[in-house]
């Protein structure tokens, strides 16, 4: 569990979020989001990758990994994309380049057509952007939050493991599951991992999907082949949406395309 350790806190209006940077500060900014139910764990191959060339910035989001997770917490797509601009004014990066994956990839766009957050450039990974979004899995519990909570420990942690692994195509590393499914446990993680899925909205996309059209900055959006959880079909209907916008495809790749075929995508984010 020591290969990769997120070491400064940040107070943010959701809670303590725990971050990193990698690389030479000198060098061009380039932020990292994960998605639900990963963490910046997902991103630990690219992001010391990337970091020969950028000052590389990770952090896990409120609710999700080493980050607070606590009762009452607001850990809504909403919230999320306050806190990314509240991170970016705290790390002082005007125009950073910004590579965000699913959860993380609305948390980007909302920071960026509402509140305004400037980017170098935008690199989405199999993002939530588009409705209808959720698998049926998702809106079940969605539905269901405070039964699937009462859970049997033991239950849960199958659930979450077969969850997780379904975001792969060829299957993950049996100690990178491990890993993902580890902060979703004990009775913290568990009530953590039903709220953030009780909180995730189609309704906060649903208020920028219509403005993807004044997006200008350079914008690469990366597809996993094989992705079961959102279909290929809304990495094509994205870009169409974006001006100037180009799509990347990365064969053998599900969902997770970090740990599925990391070098595939940092070959099309370096392009």
């Amino acid at each position: 569990m020591s290969d990769w350790q997120l070491t400064r806190t940040f107070r943010s209006s959701s809670g303590e979020v725990r971050w990193d940077s990698l690389g030479d500060p000198g060098r061009h900014p380039v932020v990292l989001l994960h998605g639900t139910p990963v963490s910046s764990y997902v991103w630990r191959a690219v992001a010391r990758a990337l970091s020969r060339r950028h000052h590389v910035f990770v952090w896990d989001m409120p609710g999700y990994g080493t980050s607070e997770k606590s009762a009452g917490q607001d850990v809504s797509l909403a919230a999320q994309g306050r806190v990314f601009t509240e991170l970016l004014a705290h790390w002082e990066l005007a125009e950073p380049r910004v590579v965000a994956h699913d959860f993380g990839g609305a948390v980007a766009l909302r920071a960026h057509l509402l509140h305004g957050a400037r980017y170098h450039s935008l690199a989405l990974v199999d993002p939530v952007a588009l409705a209808p979004w959720g698998t049926p899995f998702f809106r079940l519990v969605g539905k269901n939050s405070e039964v699937f909570d009462q859970l049997p420990p033991a239950l849960h942690r199958a659930l979450v493991r077969e969850y997780v692994s379904s975001a792969s195509s060829p299957g993950l590393h049996p100690a990178v599951h491990d890993r993902l499914v580890e902060p979703w446990l004990g009775a913290t993680g568990q009530a953590a991992f039903y709220r953030q899925i009780a909180q995730a909205d189609q309704r906060y996309t649903d208020e920028v999907q219509d403005r993807y059209g004044e997006i200008t900055i350079p914008t690469l959006v990366c597809w996993g082949e094989d992705d079961t959880w959102i279909p290929v079909d809304k990495g094509h209907e994205l870009v169409a949406r974006i001006p100037g916008a180009r799509l990347a495809l990365i064969p053998g790749a599900g969902h997770l395309v970090q740990e599925d075929a990391p070098a595939a995508l940092l070959a099309a984010l370096l392009d």
